[in-house]
């Protein structure tokens, strides 16, 4: 007997149960298994356009169990050029009954780290940014573990550069394509991420209406060249080693916190960090700190810190709480 989890960007996790003795399977868990309440729960109900005369013919639960929501949303996958030529997936999910050319909101995920794969699965927390039409983007830029061993070290080191590139390549793509509208982009970033996302709004901040960093590693130059900080060797091997010339400048051309332009309009951006992660708060701090003090001034486009001393990570309550403040954030900063 196997258990295993299947995700999908439409689907709830489900946990599946595989007899290896006669080939059959049945699921042992999945959030709202029932189908009905899934239609009332997960359809337009936010909206209030709900219909609640629901045909029972259309899914027999005994032939397709599977609590999956594409008849809903919507999931596809293209192949984009980056700068090199190389060909980086792109995920998109979006609503059926809201996507329009050249209209949507969008929000762009990327990590490219350590070799992980970029978490797609369906986030019960972002469906009220689907309802309202958003476009909930993944690019899985080199660097992460989308494409084996050799992917993740086209992205690390001082081939870090390419996930920024990677990162960049996607956003202008859901903007020339009329997936995503233009100025209505969002970043987000979580940890390796936050500094992908805040690399590339360096390089091209005119990309971006706003972003969401958290517990962002934004001072890598200093970061590692203190060894007193909770690091690891794999962080040296992937982000490089300081104190090589060839790896002290790589760092320095990603560095978000040593490139930050002058005299530029930045988007909008939810900083959040926590005294539990391994980066350092003042890193968070000491980087919207420098935004403020070399960009344009924008009351439209606050840069705003968010530090807890509470471990978010361990505490459901608090989870809730910040996948709240980033919703209202995202809907306020792009799409009041």
């Amino acid at each position: 007997m196997m258990r295993f989890t299947i995700s999908s960007p439409v689907m709830p996790d489900a946990m599946v149960e595989y007899d290896l003795s006669n080939g059959k399977w049945n699921i042992i868990q999945q959030q709202n298994l029932l189908y009905e309440r899934t239609r009332i729960l997960y359809g337009r109900a936010s909206s209030g356009r709900i219909n609640l005369e629901l045909p029972s013919s259309e899914v027999n639960s005994d032939n397709n169990p599977w609590n999956e929501l594409s008849e809903f949303y919507g999931c596809e996958q293209y192949d984009i050029p980056s700068h090199d030529g190389v060909m980086i997936p792109l995920t998109i999910v979006y609503s059926h009954t809201d996507r329009k050319e050249n209209s949507n909101p969008g929000l762009l995920h990327g990590h490219g780290a350590y070799g992980e794969l970029l978490d797609k699965r369906w986030r019960s927390e972002l469906k009220s940014l689907l309802d309202r039409g958003w476009v909930l983007a993944y690019a899985d830029v080199r660097g992460g573990g989308g494409g084996g061993k050799k992917w993740h070290h086209n992205g690390r080191s001082v081939k870090k550069y390419n996930s920024v590139e990677d990162y960049i390549a996607s956003a202008r793509f859901l903007i020339d394509k009329g997936i995503v509208k233009e100025g209505k982009l969002a970043g987000w970033g979580y940890s390796a991420g936050g500094l992908l996302v805040a690399s590339a709004i360096n390089q091209h901040p005119d990309l971006f209406r706003a972003a969401i960093l958290k517990v962002p590693f934004l001072d890598p130059t200093n970061t590692l060249l203190y060894p007193i900080l909770p690091l690891i060797p794999a962080d040296y091997e992937e982000f490089g080693y300081p104190w090589d010339i060839d790896d002290f400048n790589a760092i320095q051309r990603y560095s978000p916190y040593d490139n930050i332009p002058e005299d530029t309009l930045f988007p909008a951006v939810l900083v959040t960090s926590c005294f539990s992660t391994r980066f350092g708060v003042w890193e968070a701090a000491k980087w919207a700190a420098r935004v403020r003090e070399r960009t344009i001034y924008d009351p439209d486009r606050p840069i705003l810190l968010n530090l807890m001393t509470d471990i978010v990570e361990e505490n459901r309550y608090l989870q809730c709480k910040e996948s709240a403040l980033e919703a209202a954030f995202l809907i306020k900063a792009v799409d009041p």
